[in-house]
This record gives C-alpha cells, structure tokens and sequence, in this order.
C-alpha cells in the first residue's frame, strides 16, 4: 500500500507536508509522555499502596501495560498513516460514529484537559520562585471547584494560559517549527532527568534500605493498587500522539513501529530508574508527605540550590511535554472537520504554513479554559476515564480489522497476536472500572461529554456536503 508524501483532502486545499523524520517522532513521543508526571505522582502512588516495592511492582505493570498498547498501536499507525491517529484506526474498524465519538472526546476533554495538567504542573514549579503565583487572584463562590468547592482563579493559571498560547503560536508557524523544537528540548531534559537520577543513586544519603523497610498507611488490597495505577498511567500518557501526526511523519510504515517501540522501552527505563533515586534518597512517609518529591530529594542532596535544579528540570521537561500535545492533539479536530463531521474552518490547512492553524487554535483556547476548571489532580483524572475507553477501543481495532479488512497492507503486524492487544483490552476494562469507583465525578464528566458528542455526530453527518465525505481508509 503506498502513500503519497501528504494528504491530500478531498476539498483540494492546501496539504498537510510529510516533514517529520525519526527523531521527531521519537521525540514527540518520549516528551510528551515524560512531562510532569514523573515528578509528581509517586506521592499519590506511594499513599494508595504503601510500601516502595509495590510502587515499581505499579510502574512495571503500567509499562507493560503501555508497551503492549504501543505494539497494537504500530501495526495501526503504519497500515493507516493519517491526520489524527485513533480517529482514523476507529474509523476504519468501527465506522465514523466512533471515530466521530474519539475525536469529539479528545477535543473537549482528554487532550484539552491533559494540556491544561501540564500548564497548571509547569506553574506549581515556577512558584518556587514566584510564590506569589500560588495567590488567588478571584475566588468564584459557586460550588463548581474541586469537591465541589468554589473555584479559586489563581495567578499562576493566567501564566499557564499564556504558554499554552504561546506554545500554540509556535505550532501554528508549521510543523518542522514544532518538531525542531519537540527534539531540542527532549535532549535536554532527558539530560537533566539523567543527573537527577545520577545525583539521587550516588549520594551519600542514599540508602538501599529505603526500598524494603520503609512503609506508609495504604487502602490496601485491588482498589489501592489500581488507584496508583491511574497516576503511572497519566505519567505514561502520551504514547498514542505520535500516530495523531500520521499525515506529517515521513516513511510512516517504517518511523512508527520504530518509534513506539524504541520510545515506550526508554521510557519505562527512565521511569523505573528515577523512582530508584526518589526511594534511596527518601522513605516512604516523606515520599508521601511530598508536594513535589523530585524537589524534595535534590533539596536533600543539595539543599535550596539542588531544589531549585530540579525545578528547572520539572518545567523544561514539562514544557517539551506541552508543545508535544499541543503539536499531535490539534490534529484530531482538524481530521474530524475534513471529514464533514465538525465546523469546516477547523479542517482547513494554512495555505503558506501548512499547519492545521484553526485546529490548532481551537485546542489552545479550549484548553486555556480547562486551566481555570481545577487542580491538578483533579485535571489527569478527568484525563484518564475517557482516553482509556477509546484506547481500548483501538487496541481492539487491530483484531477487527484483521477480520474485517485481511488484505489491508500491514508494514507491521503485532507481536504478540492476538494475546497482546486482548491483554490490554482486558486490563482497560479493569481500570475503567475501578477508575470509575474511585473517582465518580471525574469519571462521570468524561462519560457526560462522550454522551454530548451523540446527538452533534447525527446533526453533522445530516449537514455534510459531498466533497466532505468520509474518505474509505485502507
């Protein structure tokens, strides 16, 4: 199956350019993935299950769980290499009301709301600095905060809106903008993740016994293991964005196999090794008892200074992280307008940038929005229920496809068939559920607005012109 080197809409416009090479795509998704997680969810993951050796037993399962989604995920993003990923794969398996429903999804919820985590994580480090950003600039005194508390507007948030549109800006001017930076600043907080575990295994205050002695109250049993498996899944978010650029990678059947693979084992490499650093340096109470656990073991090694490193590692790596979602996320509502099923400016390509400059500017306003919506907790919550419903989904896809579409050209195919993508639809399935119980209110606002996209999917499919039809993939 050969592909042209862009992709050409129906409508003849301007053209989304093939300009993203290997070390993009890798780039992309090693920096979106490593983003503020790393730096802040061992808290929540150590209070859900207690003891350190429980905490690498999450964050091996999570990257297993992660890498069987990425080998799924090559044989779909090199057999349909197209603007926004999941949409087309979901499209092509299921028909456009569920690719319409992921798209939908993505745009008002999953990726704005993971795009606004990363913002609101970028200035909690800033306030090490600027403590004023942490004050509140307008309390709303309706019960719309988090637990249902008034809403707090804070300094920092207007902060975190401006990079986001800042960083939108960036993306807007093309893809190789984007990409070139993508790389730059992933080699440098891949370095500086490097010398904080460097700095964390061989000081003197490091002590191995940490990992076996030292415990700290759990809720114990299935519920707490899956609670710290929510987070290290949001810390391992961002694998599936590459694919979203399907239409700007070049040699896609080659570059995402390649790239999803490779990038997904680094990552559960880096994972593992600095939670080695956190856990030897600190014991599991102050690991717990941690606002920013990173900041907290360099300010052990190193005092004031050594906190104030790794602040500044936080907020580039958070940064690579932002630019990375917002460069793959805005190309699922610019794929779902080219094909009829959303406002049509969104599906128009810059004629001189060659970028989907509406798209990317709806992302980046909307989630400004979600910045105000809550903390960050609250946000990667909100982030978690739904993605996982539709990354199940297309896991699944591979083995529907297969059936439904046998003589699809697969550049690929999936190691492990057809116990690698059922072991991840099963383990979806389970995490839905205990998300679900877990956390009610972040759960039920993804299901609200799955259930809003229904009756928009039928007004639009209603309102499509000819040209706009859904091109038959494969």
């Amino acid at each position: 199956m050969q592909h042209s080197k862009t992709h050409e809409p129906a409508s003849h416009q301007p053209a989304l350019r093939r300009a993203l090479g290997p070390w993009s795509t890798v780039a992309i998704i090693m920096g979106t993935v490593i983003g503020s997680g790393i730096f802040l969810v061992p808290t929540d993951m150590i209070k859900a299950v207690g003891t350190p050796g429980t905490v690498f037993a999450v964050w091996v399962f999570g990257g297993v769980l992660s890498l069987f989604g990425a080998l799924t995920y090559a044989e779909l993003s090199a057999a349909l290499p197209e603007a926004g990923g999941e949409y087309a794969y979901l499209t092509a398996a299921y028909g456009p009301f569920f690719g319409f429903l992921y798209a939908w999804t993505q745009t008002w919820v999953a990726k704005s709301a993971s795009i606004a985590a990363l913002a609101t994580a970028f200035y909690s480090y800033l306030a090490d600095f600027l403590p004023g950003l942490q004050a509140p600039l307008y309390i709303v005194p309706w019960p719309i905060g988090p637990g249902g508390g008034p809403l707090e507007i804070r300094y920092g948030q207007l902060l975190a809106i401006g990079l986001i549109l800042f960083l939108s800006a960036v993306n807007y001017l093309g893809v190789s903008v984007g990409g070139r930076v993508q790389v730059g600043v992933t080699a440098l907080k891949v370095l500086l993740i490097a010398g904080v575990i460097a700095a964390g295994l061989l000081s003197r205050q490091a002590n191995v016994a940490n990992l076996h002695t030292s415990t700290t109250p759990m809720p114990g049993g299935i519920a707490g293991f899956f609670v710290a498996l929510v987070a290290a899944l949001w810390a391992y978010d961002g694998w599936n964005n590459a694919g979203m650029l399907g239409s700007e990678v070049e040699n896609p059947q080659r570059t995402f196999p390649l790239a999803l693979i490779a990038g997904v084992s680094a990552i559960i490499g880096v994972y593992l090794l600095t939670n080695l650093a956190y856990f030897s340096v600190l014991n599991a109470g102050e690991v717990a008892s941690s606002q920013r656990v990173a900041a907290d073991m360099m300010r052990r090694i190193a005092g004031s200074k050594g906190a104030a490193a790794v602040s500044i590692a936080a907020m580039i790596s958070i940064f690579a992280a932002l630019n990375g979602s917002i460069l793959s996320g805005s190309r699922v509502p610019y794929a779902m307008a080219r094909d009829g099923y959303f406002f049509r400016s969104i599906g128009r390509v810059h004629p001189v940038f060659r970028t989907p400059s509406s798209s990317i500017l709806l992302l980046g306003v909307w989630s400004s929005l979600f910045v105000l919506s809550g903390h960050y907790s609250d946000l990667y919550n909100t982030v978690i229920f739904p993605s996982w419903i539709l990354y199940g989904m297309t896991a699944a896809a591979v083995i529907v496809l297969r059936r439904k579409n046998p003589d699809l050209a697969r550049p690929y195919r999936t190691w492990g068939y057809p116990w690698v993508p059922l072991a991840f639809v099963g383990v979806t399935l389970l995490l839905l559920y205990q998300t679900f119980v877990s956390s009610p209110r972040a759960s039920g606002i993804g299901l609200v607005v799955i259930a809003l996209g229904v009756p928009f999917f039928f007004y639009w499919k209603r309102h499509r012109e000819p040209e706009d039809r859904v091109k038959e993939r494969g």
